[in-house]
C-alpha cells in the first residue's frame, strides 16, 4: 500500500478534529486524584511563561488574590489535607509584583462580598484587594450589581497573553488554545472591562464593601 502525501491527509482531517486538538478537559476528580498541588504547579508554571494576565471573576476571589484564611475556606468543602496546596496557592502571590507581568482582575460584586468567610475575615479580604490594586502592575475592577448590563456572565475564565484561554466549570476546566476560542475571550472580557470600576473609583466601591463586613 502506498504512503499517503502529507498534503493529502491535511485536506482529508475534517476541521473539527484540529480544533478538538486545541481544547482540553480537565475533571475535578481526575485533578483531586492526582492532587491539588500538582494543579498549583500547573498554575505557576502558566504563569512563570506568560506576561500578561486577565481574569474575570464572577463568583469567588482567586487564589493569586486571597488571604490564607480565604484559601483555606475556599478548599474546605474538599474531603482530605490540602496543606501542600494551600502553601503553593500562597507561594504564587509572590508572582504579584514582579513588574515584567501585567495582571487585570474583574470581580463582580457577587464574588468580592460571597460570605465565605465570617465578617471581619471578610473585610481585611476586600482591604487584601485595596491594596493590591496599588501595586503599578495590577489592574483591578470591581462590577457593582447596579445599572444596566445586558451582558451576563456564564463561568470564571483567564487569559494568558493571547495564545491560551481557561474556563471553569463546578465539574472542570476546559483550556481552549484555538485562537478563535482565545480571541472570543479576550472580547468577551472587554465587554466586562467596559462594566468595572478601576483605580480609585474602584477602591471607594471597595471600602464601601469593606464597611458593610466590619460594622
Amino acid at each position: 500500500m502506498g504512503m499517503v502525501k502529507a498534503e493529502h491527509v491535511e485536506r482529508m482531517t475534517p476541521p473539527h478534529v484540529s480544533r478538538t486538538a486545541d481544547t482540553e478537559w480537565q475533571d475535578v476528580w481526575s485533578r483531586r486524584r492526582w492532587g491539588l498541588e500538582k494543579k498549583q504547579d500547573e498554575l505557576a508554571e502558566l504563569e512563570r511563561a506568560s506576561r500578561e494576565f486577565r481574569y474575570f471573576l464572577p463568583s469567588m476571589v482567586t487564589g493569586l488574590l486571597a488571604t490564607p484564611d480565604y484559601v483555606r475556606a475556599s478548599l474546605a468543602h474538599i474531603p482530605g489535607d490540602h496543606s501542600k496546596a494551600i502553601a503553593k496557592k500562597l507561594e504564587r502571590q509572590a508572582r504579584l509584583p514582579d513588574t515584567a507581568k501585567l495582571f487585570t482582575f474583574i470581580l463582580t460584586e457577587q464574588a468580592v462580598r460571597w460570605p465565605i468567610l465570617p465578617p471581619p475575615a471578610m473585610a481585611m479580604q476586600v482591604d487584601r484587594l485595596m491594596s493590591i490594586s496599588l501595586l503599578p502592575n495590577v489592574r483591578l475592577g470591581v462590577i457593582p450589581l447596579a445599572g444596566h448590563m445586558p451582558r451576563a456572565p456564564l463561568n470564571t475564565f483567564t487569559v494568558y497573553d493571547t495564545r491560551l484561554a481557561t474556563a471553569e466549570t463546578r465539574s472542570g476546566a476546559m483550556l481552549f488554545r484555538d485562537p478563535r476560542d482565545v480571541s472570543a475571550y479576550l472580547d468577551e472580557f472587554a465587554v466586562y472591562e467596559s462594566y468595572a470600576l478601576f483605580g480609585q473609583e474602584g477602591r471607594r466601591q471597595l471600602s464601601e464593601w469593606a464597611g458593610v463586613f466590619g460594622s
